[in-house]
C-alpha cells in the first residue's frame, strides 16, 4: 500500500514538472530568424500559435441515420 502511494505521488510530481516553465530554445541554440520582410524575429508564443487554416472548425454535419450512397462516376475498379 505504501509503495503505491508513493509510486502515485512520484508520477504526479513527474507529470506537473512540465508545466513549470514557460518554453525556451535549449541552451546554444535561438529562435528561427525572421521571415522575409519581417522586421523582427517572432516570440516563442508567436511560433507556437497555430492559424486558423492549420486548425480548422468542423463544419460537417454528423448523419443520424443510415442513408443510400449516391452513385459515384469516378468509383472505378483498379485497372
Amino acid at each position: 500500500m505504501m509503495r503505491r502511494l508513493a509510486v502515485l505521488s512520484l508520477a504526479g510530481l513527474v507529470a506537473a514538472c512540465g508545466t513549470a516553465a514557460p518554453l525556451t530554445p535549449p541552451e546554444g541554440a535561438s529562435l528561427p530568424t525572421a521571415p522575409y520582410g519581417a522586421s523582427e524575429k517572432p516570440s516563442a508564443e508567436e511560433l507556437l500559435r497555430r492559424e486558423a487554416l492549420a486548425a480548422p472548425e468542423r463544419s460537417v454535419e454528423l448523419r443520424r441515420r443510415s442513408e443510400e450512397r449516391q452513385d459515384d462516376p469516378f468509383d472505378l475498379p483498379p485497372e
